[in-house]
């Protein structure tokens, strides 16, 4: 049972990976603005939800 929570750690840090890339490939350092606003806000909230996630489970496994 404690093998399941490696699953959503693996995605997460997967997601939280791809994310920041493209938000780092989408954002202008010139006008400091993002390509398309409405798509950054969205890939915003989950990168910061997937690396709540880690570092939820980063906490909860170095308790045990």
């Amino acid at each position: 049972m404690e093998n399941k929570n490696n699953v959503p750690v693996f995605t997460f840090s997967i997601v939280a990976i791809i994310l920041g890339v493209v938000l780092y490939k989408q954002f202008d350092f010139n006008t400091l603005t993002f390509e398309k606003p409405a798509l950054a806000i969205v890939y915003i909230i989950v990168f910061v939800f997937s690396i709540f996630v880690l570092i939820k489970n980063y906490k909860k496994r170095s308790e045990k």
